[in-house]
């Protein structure tokens, strides 16, 4: 097993993980502006208030896009045990 080949596994397996977790990451981001801004032109300065809606958008994502989040995951750890033969060398 060569550096080059370390180097390409951690590669693969971090893109892995920004592209499986960017739809939740992405998601709260986007109920957090919303929240942000709807605190701002009310006026409300409570803390938890970002909490629960942020919560159940994560929530609902991951009911929308978990399969294909499971998927991805277990496609990577498939073809990394695949090709395990390959690294032993």
């Amino acid at each position: 097993m060569t550096v080059d080949d370390v180097t390409q596994i951690i590669r693969s397996g971090l893109y892995t993980i920004i592209i499986t977790s960017a739809p939740m990451l992405i998601v709260s981001l986007v109920v957090g502006l919303i929240i942000s801004v709807f605190q701002t032109v009310t006026s409300i300065q409570e803390q938890t208030l970002t909490f629960v809606p942020k919560i159940l958008a994560i929530f609902a994502t991951l009911m929308l896009v978990g399969h294909w989040m499971a998927n991805n995951l277990t496609t990577f750890t498939a073809d990394l045990w695949n090709s395990f033969s390959v690294y032993i060398h």
